[in-house]
């Protein structure tokens, strides 16, 4: 029997008829997510959730790099950034190393923000 969860219908439904910009800004949302779920389990010391959460975020990165599209010059920078914050989520993973951790956090909140103000001005310049 299928479980009636509100919550989830309203996530599905805003996954399935979101843009790709949006859908864009929700993997970085996600992957900030995880890297904060992660961040708590490592001062909780619990080693698998911190692994579990940091390979979320990992996999949000690899999904990242696998759509780039590179007619455009500029995917060669998200290239050198992904695969950094990649290389810093596996360290700090490897490692269970706190300040790798938050480094990564850290441009992935640069890389949210920097996609938000990119969707704000692709809607004002559509209505101009």
């Amino acid at each position: 029997m299928a479980v009636n969860n509100p919550y989830a219908a309203y996530q599905n439904s805003k996954i399935q008829t979101a843009s790709p910009a949006e859908l864009t800004l929700m993997l970085y949302e996600g992957a900030i997510k995880f890297c904060n779920i992660a961040l708590m389990a490592m001062e909780e010391n619990d080693v698998e959730k911190t692994h579990y959460n940091i390979v979320k975020a990992e996999n949000i990165i690899i999904e990242f790099l696998d759509t780039l599209n590179y007619k455009y010059e500029v995917a060669k920078d998200f290239e050198k950034v992904y695969n950094y914050i990649y290389e810093l989520l596996v360290e700090a993973n490897m490692k269970k190393d706190k300040e790798l951790l938050e480094e990564a956090l850290k441009h992935l909140r640069g890389m949210h923000e920097t996609w938000k103000e990119v969707m704000k001005r692709a809607k004002q310049e559509n209505k101009g």
